[in-house]
């Protein structure tokens, strides 16, 4: 076996083990020829991130971008006040201006990413724009950007994203300005005093974003400073490595910054950091995050108390944890990542915004029976019409959703250290790439995937080229099969792996990989024993009807939102969906044989390619249950608290449909057991 191959098995069983299990010792000693990857003494990287220009999205996730582009992202610089040009800070080369802080690079990360992947020449002019802004009003003395003080000192979190936006813009056109621009940057950073240095709230939570644009920066230059300047970070940022607690308790603050100490593990080869991470993961869904769909209810802030279903995570927060699990792949080669990404991608991310992605919501939860815009404090630590699907609404998760999906596509195929490909977040699209010997070959994937079991990959080369492939194998399919032009292969397929396929390939050679689904049964004990049911990487939700009730957007706003004065609001509504039937259903299951609770009802793949509405999906799953009439809205006006199960109702059973939680802008996901 090969050593990659050795790597891939060891990183593959992490999950189930402790950073001081992994055996010492093993290291991955190819570096890729073609793109960009840890140099000494950076550990190698497990995977290597691919340049945006590698991919050309198909199926759903390009009508997304679409949507996205014809949307409120496309449109949010001529509707959103942060976003003016008119005062703005980061068009000035003092750093003051009337708008000024995180919006502008929260948008535009999504923005140009989406401008790139889609190759619109429009959004990619318009964020060449403020890249070029930020690039030539550096100031002599390195920093960039709005000049904002907290208590004296200068607030650096508002540079971190625009860092991104930078390196992103390098993907896309190698402009050697980059360099220079993040190196007098880092030189001014390194400078500051340690109390000057990473002291406000959010900067000191998110250090770690600084940090890992201090190795995308490295890993260009070499200059040894660099690695003392992230150990400086690192020393400077909250405490990510506590056994049983987190230096806060802010759901954005935790998805993003808990990589943290697994990105100075790079530097370190310290397995307590990396451990430290995967703590932090699991830490949190220990005690909030006892429900479906990959993340945990927190609301915007995790309260004791307050971890049933009905809790909700921000937009914001959906985007950095898939954002933090695409990353962790790179680092730690642990596919559980993939795992945790597709299971917010398919099960909670779509519902976060109306079909058409001209509005959304701050927050989403697993069982979620209304989206008013009702103040429905204390019930969620929140107060104001947080629930609303409003386009000026929450300016965070306002301007920073739009990063979400091209992000996804960008990371599901990267680059790995013996020159080959890895399949990671499967999805129907093109990827382009220098492999083995350096030629350049497109492999083109057509699939159905989350809602259909198969990936066709077509592999298109100018010549017969040898390089090796994988396939990430999902943790939840345990039959998978491949066949390369017809023939299976032999090779053992493990859940929760990858899997190298012979390395000869010609022009035209297909493969099949087929990941046949199950329905399965989750039990939710520290959640009042409810359940949730999957179907391969689904998961599902009761079918409520939805009542759109369309509403003024500037009545319905949360107080700190800011809109453009020639901004057409009437073009922009607002809705409030409020439940046309009833929720308060349980399940009665069969656990030991699903296949009587449960049936599979396959339907046509929609013309629109947006599978993840109600009306849309392409498959539901017909089951049994009973009413529970003492469930009801409580006096938050929020979905009540779970019933403890079993809960004895009396009653005739009735057939009830459920569908993808994902496209259910309403939902019960997480279900009480009716005996």
């Amino acid at each position: 076996m090969k050593l990659f191959s050795l790597i891939l098995l060891i990183t593959c069983s992490y999950f189930s083990l402790t950073a001081q299990q992994l055996k010492p010792g093993v290291t991955i000693n190819q570096v890729n020829k073609y793109y960009v990857s840890n140099k000494q003494p950076l550990r190698p990287s497990a995977f290597i991130k691919l340049p945006v220009t590698c991919f050309k999205p198909k199926g759903y996730l390009l009508k997304f971008l679409q949507l996205q582009r014809d949307g409120l992202m496309g449109n949010l610089d001529k509707i959103s006040a942060w976003l003016a040009k008119n005062d703005n800070a980061w068009l000035t080369k003092d750093g003051k201006g009337k708008w000024g802080w995180e919006e502008v690079p929260y948008w535009l990360k999504g923005y140009a990413h989406i401008g790139y992947l889609l190759q619109d020449q429009g959004m990619i002019s318009e964020a060449k724009f403020w890249i070029e802004a930020v690039l030539n009003n550096q100031r002599t003395d390195g920093d960039f950007g709005p000049i904002v003080l907290r208590n004296g000192k200068r607030d650096l979190w508002t540079n971190m994203p625009m860092l991104w936006c930078i390196q992103s813009y390098y993907e896309y056109s190698n402009d050697p300005r980059v360099l220079t621009f993040m190196g007098n940057y880092f030189k001014w950073q390194h400078a500051l005093p340690d109390s000057m240095f990473l002291e406000d709230y959010w900067e000191n939570s998110r250090g770690g974003d600084n940090m890992y644009s201090v190795y995308w920066l490295y890993n260009r230059t070499g200059e040894p400073w660099l690695l003392d300047f992230a150990t400086k970070i690192d020393r400077n940022t909250a405490n990510w490595r506590q056994k049983d607690n987190l230096p806060n308790w802010h759901n954005v603050n935790i998805v993003q910054s808990y990589r943290e100490p697994a990105t100075y593990y790079q530097q370190t080869n310290n397995a307590a950091d990396l451990e430290a991470t995967y703590n932090d993961f699991k830490l949190v869904r220990a005690i909030y995050g006892q429900v479906p769909g990959g993340l945990f209810g927190s609301d915007e802030n995790a309260r004791k108390g307050y971890d049933d279903p009905r809790q909700a995570v921000e937009t914001c927060g959906m985007v950095e944890q898939m954002t933090s699990d695409q990353f962790l792949l790179q680092i730690t080669g642990d596919p559980m990542w993939a795992d945790n990404c597709e299971d917010i991608a398919f099960n909670t991310f779509p519902a976060a915004f109306m079909p058409d992605y001209r509005s959304l919501r701050y927050l989403t939860a697993p069982n979620m029976v209304v989206s008013d815009s009702k103040n429905h404090a204390p019930g969620i630590a929140n107060e104001g019409p947080f629930l609303m699907m409003n386009p000026f609404s929450s300016r965070c998760c306002q301007h920073n959703h739009g990063a979400g999906w091209p992000y996804f596509v960008d990371n599901s195929w990267m680059a790995t250290p013996d020159n080959g490909l890895v399949a990671q977040l499967y999805t129907a699209g093109d990827v382009t790439a220098k492999a083995g010997d350096g030629t350049e070959v497109t492999l083109q994937t057509e699939t159905h995937y989350p809602f259909e079991d198969v990936i066709d990959i077509t592999v298109k080369t100018p010549h017969a080229v040898s390089f090796p492939l994988y396939l990430r194998i999902p943790a939840w399919c345990t039959k998978a099969s491949i066949t390369v032009n017809g023939k299976p292969i032999a090779t053992k397929t493990t859940a929760g792996t990858y899997v190298q396929l012979p390395g000869n390939w010609k022009n035209g050679d297909k493969i099949k990989l087929t990941l046949p689904m199950q329905l399965k049964l989750r039990q939710w004990e520290k959640n009042k024993n409810s359940v949730s049911v999957n179907y391969g990487p689904l998961t599902f939700s009761l079918l409520i009807k939805e009542d759109y009730k369309r509403r003024d957007s500037k009545e319905t706003a949360i107080w700190d939102s800011r809109w453009q004065e020639n901004a057409d609001v009437t073009a922009w509504p607002s809705y409030e969906i409020f439940p046309a039937s009833t929720w308060n259903y349980g399940l009665q299951v069969d656990a030991n044989n699903l296949t009587k609770s449960f049936t599979i009802k396959k339907k046509p793949w929609p013309k629109g390619d947006d599978p993840f509405t109600n009306a849309n999906a392409p498959i539901e799953l017909i089951a049994t249950g009973k009413q529970i009439p003492n469930w009801t809205i409580d006096q938050f006006g929020l979905c009540g608290v779970l019933p403890q199960s079993p809960v004895a109702v009396e009653g005739g059973p009735v057939k009830l449909t459920l569908v993808p939680m994902g496209g259910a802008r309403l939902r019960i996901s997480a279900f009480p057991v009716v005996k």
